[in-house]
């Protein structure tokens, strides 16, 4: 069944409304003073910010020697990168290519099933309103406070239990429990999606589905992005997790590979005795590796990041 055209434009005209009256609410008169001063607190946060990343950038092209006898910001060999590359492919049969494909398949499974059940979680919780509403968004909040070292040994022994351990799926199905971001659609429905809109989808005679299919999802989007951002991102650089529930170094994901490979080398440790060509270059190379797929997951959601971010935070 076909939801009218002009429910899905009188929802389109809302947002560009409330998005429209939130920039001009926004966006005050400034004198010159204050311009000034956004100018050199954005000057200096960009600096503080930036200098650390440029010499992460620049490392791989340097020896180890000139990373501590050169300028922190001069420019070695592009060459050098190829290089470094394939010292890194030498440690343990160049299985750092196996940890970077766990890690992709580690988050976006977790990501995809995170999706799957936040979304409808917070959209019953906002429109159905259960008379249990307020308890579970009390222990979905409980359980946002709780530190992950909390969590680790429960759910540890609850993977244990299935016999899942040493497994992908004892990092996915853990890291796919996501109440923060439950908490985040709940709010994002319960502020943003117009009642009306709603009232109008099931006069025309849509059930609770279709009327979530077709205006909840469409009018969800920023919310989709923003979520999608913050689970990849959680998922990517998760360590503690798979650091305990992960034993054999093949199915490590990268940041806790990353790890073995520091604790493995001669890196970070000068006393140790190692054949293998990896110092402070390589392990530089490794973390642009690791920042890599995050920045370009940014780049392309930061739009639908900072909209979803922003959403909801006033009533229309």
């Amino acid at each position: 069944m076909t939801l009218r055209a002009s429910t899905l434009r009188r929802a389109s005209t809302l947002r560009r409304r409330s998005l429209f009256h939130r920039q001009q609410e926004s966006t005050g008169t400034m004198t010159p003073v204050g311009v000034v001063i956004r100018f050199i607190l954005l000057l200096a946060f960009g600096v503080f910010f930036g200098l650390p990343l440029l010499w992460l950038l620049l490392a791989p092209t340097k020896t180890d020697v000139q990373l501590i006898q050169d300028f922190p910001l001069s420019v070695g060999s592009l060459g050098k990168i190829g290089q470094d590359w394939q010292n890194l492919l030498s440690f343990d049969g160049g299985v750092i290519v196996q940890w970077s494909i766990n890690s992709i398949l580690y988050a976006m499974s977790a990501l995809i099933l995170s999706l799957l059940i936040t979304i409808p979680a917070g959209y019953a919780l906002a429109t159905a309103q259960p008379h249990a509403r307020k308890l579970i968004l009390w222990l979905t909040l409980i359980t946002m406070l709780l530190p992950i070292s909390a969590m680790v040994l429960p759910l540890f022994l609850e993977i244990n239990t299935v016999h899942l351990v040493n497994t992908p799926w004892s990092v996915i199905l853990p890291t796919a429990f996501f109440p923060f971001g439950v908490y985040l659609a709940f709010v994002y429905y319960a502020v943003s999606l117009p009642k009306e809109l709603l009232a109008a989808a099931r006069i025309d005679g849509a059930n609770e589905w279709q009327v979530f299919w077709h205006i909840g999802i469409p009018l969800s989007r920023p919310l989709l992005g923003l979520l999608a951002f913050l689970s990849f991102t959680a998922n990517w650089n998760n360590y503690f997790l798979p650091f305990v529930m992960l034993q054999d170094t093949s199915v490590y994901n990268l940041a806790v590979g990353l790890q073995a490979l520091i604790t493995g080398t001669p890196a970070l440790h000068p006393a140790m005795i190692s054949d293998l060509p990896i110092h402070r270059a390589e392990l530089a190379l490794a973390g642009i590796i690791m920042a890599l797929p995050v920045a370009i997951v940014f780049l392309f959601s930061q739009r639908y990041v900072i909209s979803g971010a922003l959403t909801g935070s006033m009533k229309n």
